[in-house]
């Protein structure tokens, strides 16, 4: 274990119950939750979000039918139920 070093810090009266409440229902102790999310915070990460893949292309075939006619859809949809 490294050295620690006591410190005072000013912490709002209502963050600090909810730290004690925390660090009970952790059994852990409010120093320690304070250092981890310290340590968390000044974690370096990378200054942009990496560069994600590009999505996948495939050729479906084309439509079955003009999605835009409700009247297509109504006749799949009956075919579907002879045929099923």
């Amino acid at each position: 274990m490294g050295f620690h070093m006591k410190t005072t810090l000013e912490i709002d009266e209502q963050v600090m119950r909810a730290l004690k409440a925390k660090a009970a229902r952790e059994g852990s102790t409010m120093s320690a939750l304070v250092e981890r999310a310290l340590r968390t915070m000044l974690e370096e990460r990378p200054a942009t979000p990496r560069e994600l893949p590009p999505l996948p292309k495939w050729d479906s075939g084309g439509l079955l039918i003009n999605i835009d006619s409700r009247a297509e859809w109504y006749d799949q949809l009956e075919d579907d139920d002879v045929r099923g």
